[in-house]
């Protein structure tokens, strides 16, 4: 039944070179899409560069490029703050789980061989008086004879038996 479903060396390479090839084309359109979305994004927020030819313009430009600078920075500087008050936050809440379920490195314990009643006197101390002698705590259970089992044992010598059957017969032939 194994044999059947096995496929062939030729039909499994055929197979993994069609899936190489569908994953192929769908990271090259992946990759299409995210180069059309930067575009569209560097389209929006930079819009294309055009020089003037005298001063007065050229530090207008720069004027206008330093407020879009700050402007770019003060939104870098409030989403890292955010970011920042975030991480603290996560630490923070990690440090209470830690308290809650009251998390202690545990020592490794050692294997020690120990009767129940010496690991009970380690626990309960002097208190100790249960024995754990497990045997004299099981029932006695009396064994039932039976009848049958009874006469089997009281038939005996076989050949004492046998006389007495012969005298049986002895007076139905009389």
């Amino acid at each position: 039944m194994a044999d059947e479903k096995r496929l062939s060396a030729r039909r499994k390479h055929t197979l993994k070179s069609c899936m190489l090839v569908v994953a192929n084309n769908l990271l090259e359109a992946e990759a299409g899409v995210k180069a059309d979305e930067r575009e569209k994004f560097l389209a929006e927020k930079c819009p294309p560069l055009e020089l003037p030819y005298s001063k007065e313009e050229l530090t207008e430009l720069c004027h206008k490029l330093h407020e879009q600078i700050d402007l770019s920075e003060e939104e870098r500087y409030c989403i890292e703050f955010k970011l920042n008050m975030v991480l603290n936050e996560v630490r923070d809440l990690n440090i209470k789980i830690v308290d809650l379920r009251g998390k202690f490195k545990r020592p490794r314990l050692k294997k020690v061989r120990m009767s129940a009643d010496a690991m009970l006197k380690a626990l309960l101390g002097s208190k100790h008086t249960v024995n754990m002698d497990l045997r004299a705590n099981l029932k006695q259970v009396k064994k039932e004879v039976k009848e049958e089992d009874k006469q089997l044992r009281d038939v005996g010598d076989w050949r004492k038996n046998v006389e007495d059957k012969s005298d049986r017969k002895k007076m139905f032939d009389s």
